[in-house]
C-alpha cells in the first residue's frame, strides 16, 4: 500500500458515482486511461482511502497503456494508409524494409490507399512473417510479389508467400529463365488499385534484370542490383557484361525521369537521387572502357549463399 499521499501524487482519480467508483478514469504521468472492475482487484484499490497497492497499480498501468499505445499505433498507421501520406510520399503506400538476417538486402512494399491493393518488391524468406505483418497491419490486400532479377545472395520470399497467400501472383523478366506466374517483358505496367509501375529491362548485372518505375512521388526506381548508391552490381557471373550494364544503366535510369533511386542492396545509404548518381556514382561517371576495367578488377569473392540461392531463385524460390 502506498504509505504516504505523496507517495501517490502521480495517480489521480477522476469520476466517482454518489461515492462508488464507476469504471474510473486513471491519470499517470500524463497518460489517461479507464480502469476496469478487474483493474481495481489487481490493484486493491481502497475508495474509501483513495490509495493503491503500489506495484501492482504500476504494472497494471504500464500493460494498460502498452496495449493502449499498441491499438492507437495501428489505428493511426492504417488511417495514414488511407490518406496515402506514408514516409512522405503523397497518394502512394511506401515502405522501405530491411533484411535483418544476413543479406543487406531492401525489400519494398507499395500500396494503392484507395483500393487497399499492394505489391512487394524482392521479399526474402527470412523475413516474410515480417513482411506479412506489414501487409497486414496497413489494412492492405498484397497481389503480386516481384523480383528484380534472380538472385544470389538470398533465397526470395515469393515462394513462401504464395504458399501463406494462395491469391499472390510471384512476377520476374522472362529473360531471367527464372519460373513465375507471370514473366514480364520489357515495357509492361503492372497495376495494383489506381497506382502502376512500369518495367523496364536492365540487364548487365545479369540477363534477367529489371528496374521498376513508378511516377509517384516525382518518380521512383526499385532498381536491384543494376544500380547501387555509389555503386553497382557485379558483372563476373550469372551472364554479366559490364558493357551492357553501363548501357541499361545510361538508357533506361540515368536518361529517363525518376526522382529517386532505391536499390535492392544496402550500401551505407536508405536511398539516392537518379541525378546524384549521374553526377557521383564513382563507377558509372566513367567512359565505357574505364568502367569496364574497373568491373573487371574488383576480385570479389564468391557470393557465399550462391550455390543455394540461384537454383532456389530459378524456382521461385519454392524448395522441396
Amino acid at each position: 500500500m502506498c504509505q504516504s499521499a505523496a507517495s501517490c501524487a502521480s495517480l489521480k482519480l477522476r469520476k466517482f458515482t454518489a461515492g462508488k467508483l464507476t469504471a474510473p478514469v486513471i491519470q499517470y504521468k500524463g497518460i489517461s486511461f479507464q480502469a476496469s472492475q478487474r483493474f481495481l482487484r489487481a490493484t486493491s484499490y481502497q475508495s474509501s482511502l483513495g490509495s493503491f497497492a503500489h506495484e501492482g497499480s504500476l504494472k497494471s498501468m504500464q500493460v494498460a497503456n502498452s496495449r493502449s499505445k499498441a491499438i492507437s499505433m495501428r489505428a493511426q498507421s492504417r488511417a495514414e494508409a488511407s490518406s496515402g501520406d506514408m514516409n512522405g510520399t503523397r497518394g502512394i503506400i511506401f515502405r522501405q524494409l530491411f533484411d535483418t538476417s544476413g543479406s543487406c538486402t531492401y525489400t519494398y512494399l507499395l500500396g494503392d490507399p484507395g483500393a487497399k491493393e499492394a505489391i512487394l518488391i524482392d521479399p526474402v524468406l527470412e523475413m516474410v512473417e515480417r513482411d506479412l505483418a506489414v501487409v497486414d497491419d496497413l489494412g492492405l490486400e498484397l497481389k503480386y510479389v516481384l523480383n528484380t532479377h534472380c538472385h544470389a545472395d538470398h533465397i526470395t520470399g515469393s515462394g513462401a508467400i504464395k504458399n501463406l497467400r494462395p491469391t499472390v501472383k510471384s512476377m520476374i523478366a522472362e529473360a531471367s529463365g527464372a519460373r513465375a506466374d507471370i514473366h514480364l517483358q520489357p515495357g509492361e505496367t503492372v497495376h495494383f488499385g489506381d497506382r502502376h509501375i512500369e518495367a523496364r529491362a536492365t540487364p548487365g548485372h545479369t540477363d534477367g534484370c529489371m528496374t521498376f518505375v513508378s511516377r509517384d512521388n516525382g518518380g521512383m526506381a526499385f532498381t536491384g542490383d543494376a544500380l547501387l548508391i555509389r555503386g553497382c552490381g557485379r558483372t563476373d557471373f550469372q551472364q554479366g557484361s559490364a558493357e551492357t550494364l553501363f548501357d541499361s544503366v545510361h538508357s533506361q535510369i540515368f536518361s529517363r525521369a525518376s526522382r529517386f533511386a532505391y536499390p535492392a542492396m544496402i550500401t551505407g545509404r536508405h536511398h539516392s537521387t537518379v541525378l546524384e548518381e549521374k553526377t557521383f556514382n564513382p563507377r558509372l561517371t566513367k567512359s565505357k572502357e574505364e568502367f569496364r576495367s574497373i568491373m573487371q578488377n574488383l576480385g570479389l569473392p564468391y557470393p557465399e549463399k550462391i550455390d543455394a540461392a540461384v537454383p532456389a531463385n530459378m524456382a521461385c524460390g519454392i524448395q522441396d
